[in-house]
């Protein structure tokens, strides 16, 4: 769950990066400089990793770090598979 702050940051970024991809449309429509989309692209792209950066950190403070210290040995178990899940999915492991 993301308290009210992070919520608000990542909306903030993730506004900003739609304000963004609107602006590479805009680009494309208008024949811009194959280059210069590539790189407002990589931009976005990392602007996007920080949304996930500061998601997974906020999972790992709260979700993750509730169910670590529980009792419920199934819960932990399911919390570490997730986590591998996503890191699997992404090319990180």
């Amino acid at each position: 769950m993301l308290d009210s702050e992070h919520k608000q940051t990542l909306i903030n970024r993730l506004k900003s990066i739609e304000g963004h991809v609107r602006g590479i449309e805009r680009m494309v429509e208008e024949d811009a400089y194959c280059m210069d989309i590539l790189k407002q692209v990589k931009a976005v792209q990392q602007a996007l990793e920080r949304v996930s950066a500061l998601t997974l950190e906020n999972h790992l403070n709260t979700c993750v770090t509730t169910a670590i210290r529980s009792e419920d040995e199934a819960e932990k178990t399911r919390v570490v598979t997730e986590i591998m899940d996503v890191f699997r999915a992404t090319g990180k492991l």
